[in-house]
């Protein structure tokens, strides 16, 4: 157990991603597209709280889409018995064939840990599902979620730890979302007929309603601006900074952080569950992603 206190004293050292320059006004970025009565942003246009309960729950999204760069947010969970409740932040273009990369946190009862949830959908196929419990409280401050996305890879970030990659393999025949732009979401909202054990586990009202924070977000990415910002978001040039080497693959550090985490967290992979596919397993299964 020393051991393993040291290692997480080492990987913490390592974290390059500075929650000090997620910085952006809500009141700017992004508007309530759901429950307006329910959800409020801070007079300095800098925080959100959404809320649940029997009536409605609430959801914001981004007023601009975006190809390609870096989505933060700072959120801070329900606290409490919140079994049935989910709390989402995705990134989603929009029809049938939509791409879409998500972060769901699956509520629990008290005492129990949340679930944080990750799933990407290419060209309107996802279940591609990888769940983690968190190694900390993430009701008792605000934690740093970050999407980072190229077209190289997509990197699901927690307080700057890697915890999941999915790289491209369009060559193989496996779709990436490349061509799509997308918006930013985040909703807190019922889910009680899967979220906690599968649905076993309903929400309490009576312990509603429930809140949940969301702070200082920061999309440094590409504006989609039509069919044209496939080409330009993609270019290699300083402006695109995602396209730089360097975030072409995680370096041995960022490795580490992220073996970590898989090693010690990690609770669901698609990509391990055969009986699910009949042993028909998703081309990616077979390809290195990190």
């Amino acid at each position: 157990m020393a051991s393993l206190h040291v290692l997480m004293a080492l990987i913490l050292c390592g974290i390059t991603l500075d929650q000090s320059q997620v910085k952006a006004k809500f009141s700017k970025s992004m508007y309530i597209n759901w429950g307006t009565q329910h959800c409020s942003i801070s007079p300095n246009g800098e925080d959100v709280q959404l809320v649940l309960d029997q009536i409605s729950g609430s959801g914001v999204q981004s007023k601009r889409a975006f190809l390609f760069g870096s989505i933060e947010m700072l959120i801070k969970l329900v606290p409490g018995n919140s079994a049935g409740t989910v709390t989402a932040y995705y990134l989603s273009s929009t029809g049938s064939k939509h791409d879409e990369i998500d972060f769901e946190f699956l509520g629990n009862v008290s005492g129990q840990p949340y679930i944080i949830h990750t799933n990407i959908y290419t060209q309107g196929v996802g279940s591609r599902e990888q769940q983690f419990y968190p190694w900390f409280d993430p009701t008792d401050a605000y934690h740093n979620y970050t999407i980072h996305w190229n077209p190289t890879e997509v990197v699901w970030y927690v307080d700057g730890l890697p915890i999941r990659v999915f790289r491209n393999y369009e060559s193989k025949g496996i779709a990436y979302p490349n061509e799509q732009g997308m918006r930013v979401y985040s909703s807190l909202w019922n889910a009680d007929n899967w979220a906690t054990r599968g649905g076993l586990v309903k929400i309490d009202w009576n312990s509603a309603p429930f809140r949940a924070g969301l702070s200082n977000f920061r999309p440094r990415a590409c504006k989609w601006n039509g069919p044209v910002s496939i080409t330009q978001c993609a270019a290699t040039s300083p402006a695109n900074w995602w396209t730089a080497p360097t975030y072409s693959q995680l370096s041995f550090a960022k490795l580490g952080q992220m073996k970590w985490v898989r090693d010690n967290y990690m609770i669901y992979d698609y990509c391990n569950d055969t009986k699910r596919f009949n042993g028909q397993m998703p081309l990616e299964c077979s390809k290195p992603q990190y």
